[in-house]
């Protein structure tokens, strides 16, 4: 499959994560939660991610990542740094083939890696 396929599943995979988390926190105005989830699966946030995994991702899911970081077609929105943006499609890459393969323990796990250092604060948090 395309790295750019997997990686349109794999953005919608990461943001439903997020959003699984913030709204775990407890109930937030949606506006709140928007902003916030907006702010973690923005193309630097998914950047940094990526950095947070190394070491841990085995040869074929950094093969994916890979593939999907260095996929042509990318266009890259006015507002983003192409490089983080790559970077960010090869996390969602990952997320997407991950998600195929039905390996959802794999995925939890990576996620909580990255949510786990990023230190992410709660939903009710002020902005």
């Amino acid at each position: 499959m395309s790295p750019l396929t997997l990686a349109f599943l794999g953005d919608a995979v990461f943001e439903l994560l997020v959003r699984e988390r913030f709204i775990a926190d407890g109930n937030a105005p949606v506006a709140k939660l928007h902003k916030k989830t907006v702010a973690v699966v923005c193309a630097s946030a998914q950047s940094n991610a990526i950095s947070l995994l190394e070491g841990l991702l085995s040869e074929e899911e950094t093969d994916i990542y890979r593939r999907g970081r260095n996929a042509n077609g990318h266009h890259v929105p006015k507002n983003a740094d192409p490089i983080a943006y790559r970077r960010a499609t090869g996390l969602e890459a990952l997320f997407g083939y991950l998600y195929l393969k039905g390996e959802q323990e794999r995925i939890r796990f990576l996620f909580d890696r990255i949510w786990e250092q990023l230190g992410q604060p709660s939903a009710s948090d002020k902005i």
